[in-house]
């Protein structure tokens, strides 16, 4: 093998694929990088990853002089491209080796045998659709931190995404709240339905952010989904599982509505946060009569605070108390100034939204104290 490219190129495809790599020490191969230089496309190289779940692989324009195929540690590789000063870097093999030359330097990175680089998924076009590759980051991205951590329960530690004809509505639940995302004005006529692990819906919102084009590809079967565009094509599994029905879930009614402003809400919310102790809880109390909007939080060992903003209230009297981390997690997603919080009682849900941004739905349990 022997190419010639840009620095640029090859450190963006190695930085990216590197996030895929395995770190299973029972395989050393999946945390390689596998390069194929004029494979599919005699004027392109491919850089590919994955960790057995995910994977990924990215093409990138270069000359190529002599076609191959070579497996490198994925952190090596990233570590010393970062590290060459020279924007034209050459790339060949020696005895099996990976050589990396750039005016005046020459490094050798021994490579580990390609042969036992598993194959990538090869995508299915069934159920192929095109849509707006901001939007769908957006939806990732406005509810990933609301799906569980641990895939004890895989429908809740995955975000669900559901494609119908002109939307896309992305959802996350741990039970304990949950945030829905909904995008108008996708182009798609398609249906599909992906239950997508946390773990890869974090890594293809990373994947999204870094694709130059303004739409993407995606295509689904059973046992996993294919995103590509603009050269890189990234392949993950999927969950055989059943999302909650969680419409029935949302209240229909609401005791107690309060209008705030997210600025002022979150301020309290980070004061509250100083004084709540280990368990960071936080009270708040609603008296639309006296038109009060306060919260409260303490703690044995650092003290108490009372904090009360503005607010249009209206409704009964209500105190109740939450988790501070999951009121907060949703503001920087809400699009308005202001936000609008509807309570369904004592012991019952809470659900937040924006005054102008109709997108974007977030319910939170209370706690039971």
């Amino acid at each position: 093998m022997k190419i010639t490219t840009t620095k640029e190129k090859i450190l963006n495809a190695v930085q990216l694929a590197e996030r895929v790599t395995g770190k299973k020490e029972t395989l050393p191969v999946l945390s390689c990088v596998l390069l194929e230089a004029g494979g599919s496309s005699k004027g392109e190289m491919v850089v590919r990853a994955t960790n057995l779940e995910a994977g990924i692989e990215i093409s990138i324009p270069c000359d190529v002089e002599d076609k191959g195929m070579v497996a490198v540690s994925a952190a090596v590789l990233s570590q010393t491209l970062k590290s060459i000063s020279g924007e034209k870097i050459i790339f060949k093999t020696e005895d099996g080796n990976l050589v990396i030359e750039s005016r005046g330097t020459r490094t050798l990175i021994k490579a580990i045998p390609h042969e036992e680089f598993p194959a990538l998924g090869s995508g299915t076009d069934t159920k192929g659709i095109t849509i707006s590759r901001e939007e769908l980051m957006r939806g990732v991205q406005s509810v990933s931190y609301a799906a569980s951590p641990s895939m004890i329960r895989p429908e809740l530690g995955s975000v669900y995404v559901s494609v119908r004809p002109g939307s896309i509505v992305c959802v996350a639940t741990d039970s304990f709240r949950l945030a829905e995302k909904t995008i108008n004005g996708v182009k798609s006529k398609n249906e599909t339905d992906l239950l997508i692990p946390l773990k890869h819906a974090l890594e293809l919102a990373h994947v999204l952010e870094r694709i130059g084009n303004d739409e993407v590809q995606l295509s689904a079967d059973d046992s996993q989904m294919s995103v590509s565009a603009d050269g890189v094509r990234y392949v993950s599994r999927v969950v055989d599982g059943t999302f909650p029905n969680y419409k029935e879930i949302m209240p229909k009614k609401f005791e107690t509505e309060a209008t705030v402003l997210k600025n002022d809400f979150a301020e309290m919310l980070r004061k509250a946060r100083v004084f709540s102790g280990n368990d960071q809880h936080v009270g708040l109390h609603i008296y639309p009569k006296r038109k009060v909007f306060s919260a409260t939080a303490r703690s044995a060992e650092v003290g108490e605070m009372s904090d009360s903003i503005d607010a249009a209230i209206s409704g009964e009297d209500l105190d109740i108390n939450f988790h501070i981390g999951y009121l907060a997690d949703c503001l920087s997603v809400v699009e308005s100034d202001s936000i609008v919080f509807g309570f369904a009682g004592a012991g019952r849900p809470l659900v937040i939204s924006g005054v102008s941004d109709p997108s974007f739905t977030y319910l939170v349990m209370p706690l039971n104290r």
